[in-house]
Formats: structure tokens, sequence, C-alpha cells
């Protein structure tokens, strides 16, 4: 919950082991030799315009990268990989086998490769074409794309921005969600008011700041940076002196509230974002509905200090989740996020399978803005951040369906 105006529904800290930081410090072996990692075994199969992948791989010495999966181009050169990447894998001259999943494209051909990071980026191995649809046989040799160090796996972004692909793949449990009625991609830079706000929101006691409930934000549209495709939202100690005495934060924060396009999601409509979750203490990203004091639905909440968990709560209707799932969710790890806003209820969707149903639902005439955020947490419910190096929380796209 967002608001001081309704009471929260909040989980503390795990007394658990520290969550593993993805970016975290560099191993005491950096000196040593890096093994050398090779694709042995690349195999998709196909129905229709769905694909699925197995990719096999090996290195000269065990070694453990910090992501791996598969990555496919189109004939554009944009980014449309398999949702399913293995973090932390380790790999060994014995072999590791990797189910990267499933996704539906449009029908033609393109370029799939297995793709691993590790301390000195991104690597490519070896490719092959992938067709689908009425295009040739999956598996016919193609060349090797030139490898590109800041080349972050990625769904793949669409021409225009009010157009989102229709290829992209949506959980078999909304497929009836079609048609592409809006989306954000992060292509080019914020024209800020016109399809965002990052100033104020209404959520917010004072517009810019909100102390009441916990937080240290105080927004700044400078803290928003896209590049690349990816929006990163970064926050750091500021200036400001917040109403309770504590040091503010600025902090990054977009919402449709008050812009030119003025966009609603609805009864209905579907949404999905895929998000890197932060990996620093006080960290506290969200993506949200609000509208009219309330019009709440938490597409997800995440705290590090709980590092395998989303929280997933309806404010219109009561009622909330506490999903975890230690392969999906991890701090610094990509993960895809679903919402269908139902009448009767609201479902959730993790790397496009459910996860939770409510079975409470919007109502049939409900609609709210969009925010999507950091905060940082003032230490009541999870501890506040420790130190003063910036916190950063990425988003790759946010689309919405109906």
């Amino acid at each position: 919950m967002r608001s001081t105006l309704s009471t929260p529904a909040r989980i503390l800290a795990f007394t658990a082991a520290p969550a593993l930081l993805l970016g975290g410090a560099v191993a005491t072996q950096a000196q040593a030799a890096t093994p050398s990692v090779s694709e042995t075994g690349l195999t998709a199969t196909t129905s229709g315009n769905t694909a699925n992948v197995t990719l096999t791989v090996r290195s000269t010495a065990c070694t453990t990268v910090r992501s791996l999966g598969v990555a496919v181009r189109d004939a554009s050169g944009n980014n449309v990989d398999f949702p399913q990447w293995d973090s932390n894998a380790r790999i060994c001259p014995t072999g590791l086998t990797f189910h990267a999943g499933s996704r539906t494209f449009a029908p033609g051909r393109y370029t799939m490769m297995g793709a691993y990071l590790d301390a000195a980026g991104w690597h490519n191995l070896a490719a092959k074409t992938l067709a689908v649809g009425s295009a040739a046989t999956t598996g016919t040799p193609a060349p090797a794309p030139k490898p590109t160090s800041a080349s972050t796996p990625s769904p793949a972004p669409t021409s225009a921005p009010s157009t989102p692909a229709p290829s992209s793949s949506l959980p078999a449990g909304v497929a009836t969600s079609t048609t592409p009625v809006w989306d954000e991609e992060f292509n080019n830079p914020i024209t800020w008011g016109q399809r965002w706000v990052g100033t104020t929101t209404s959520s917010y006691q004072y517009g810019d700041h909100n102390p009441s409930d916990n937080k240290l934000d105080w927004l700044d549209p400078n803290d928003v940076a896209v590049a690349g495709g990816v929006a990163t939202f970064t926050a750091q100690p500021s200036s400001h002196t917040l109403e309770n005495g504590r040091q503010a934060w600025t902090t990054g924060l977009l919402t449709t509230e008050g812009s030119q396009e003025g966009f609603q999601v609805k009864t209905g409509d579907y949404i999905e974002a895929r998000v890197k979750l932060p990996t620093q203490q006080g960290a506290w990203p969200a993506l949200w509905t609000w509208k009219n004091g309330n019009g709440e639905i938490d597409s997800f909440e995440y705290h590090p200090d709980n590092p395998n968990l989303l929280e997933l709560s309806n404010h219109v209707n009561a009622a909330h989740d506490y999903y975890t799932d230690a392969n999906a969710i991890k701090p610094g790890q990509w993960v895809t996020i679903g919402t269908k806003y139902g009448a009767n209820s609201v479902d959730w969707y993790i790397n496009g399978v459910k996860v939770y149903s409510d079975n409470t639902g919007v109502g049939a005439n409900w609609s709210a803005y969009l925010i999507l955020n950091l905060s940082l947490s003032a230490g009541q419910y999870h501890p506040a951040p420790s130190g003063t190096e910036p916190i950063s929380f990425s988003v790759d796209y946010v689309r919405v369906y109906n």
C-alpha cells in the first residue's frame, strides 16, 4: 500500500540469510584465468508460432556465471529473447542443460544463440536460425551476430511507443487479451508531461514526498534515465528534510496521472512489465495503480531483505498474497510480472505463469492511472538504506492489452 489514506498490508523482514547480490563484489578469484564457455547444443521445437528451446553448454573449468539463457534477434536486430534466465548458473566440463522456456513469435525467421553474463559483461555463443509459423525448419545454422558487450537480454521493442508488438508472448490465461492498447518500451528519452509525469502524484501526501507512508522519497525527474531500451531509476540522499526530521532521498517516479495522454488501465486489461529487481537495502520498487484516493492494485512491491518474495495486493476489494519463488525472484534478476484486472478476480503472472488469483476483482467499472517507481523504506517495516551509495532499479518495458 502506497498512501497514508488507508491501512497498508505489510510484511516484515524475514530472518533469513542475506541475499546474494548479483551485482556485488568481485570474487576473490577474479585474477584467475577465466574458463572458456562453449555451446554444445541449442534445440528448439515449434508448434505453430510458439517455440520451446533447450540450451546445453560446457566450460573448460567449473565457473559460475551471473545469468544464462537464450537470446533471440529478429530481422531488424530487436531483442525477442526466451523468457527464462538462469541466475548464478554453474557450468562445468561435464556440461549443463538449461530449458529457457517458451515464447510465441510472429511467423518468420530469427537468429537465436546461447548468451551469458559474467564479470566481463555479456557473451553470445554459437547462433542458429529459429523458424516459426510458415517459415523453414528450425535449426538451420546461421552466421553468429557480432557479440555486443552491452546487449542486456530483453523482449523486442516496438517500432512506435503507442503500438506494442502483437507478437509479445502472453500467458495462456490471458490469451484473449490480444489487442495492444498502450505501451512504454523506453526506446527514447522521456518527454515529460506528454506520457509521464515525474514531479508529483496525488498518492503522495505532499505531492512530491510522502513521509507518513514510511518513505524517504523526494521526487526528481532527473532520477529516471533512459538508455539502451531500459529505464533506470536511481535514488540518492538529498538536501531535503522531511516533516518528520528524516533526511530525504531524491528518487524517480513515473505516473500517467496529469499527463497529456492521461492513460488509465481499466477492468479487463492485462498489464505486463519486465523489471530488474534491486539489490540494495532500502529499495522499494513497485508497479501500481491509483485514482481519486484509491483504485490501488499493486502488480508488485519488492524489498531486497525478503529476496525471493513479491507482494501482490488488491486494495480495491481487499486481497493480497506474498508470493515466493527462489528461482524466479532474486536481487539483481530480471523478472516479467503480469496482472489481469478482472471484474471478479485479479490474476497475477510471474514469467508467464499464473501464481495468484484473488477472487475479489476490481468490479465492472474500475479504472486508474499507472505508477512505476522506486521508493526508499524509512525503516518501520523494512530496513532503511544502510549508507549513502545510490540505489537503482531498472525497467525494460510496460505493456497493456485488452
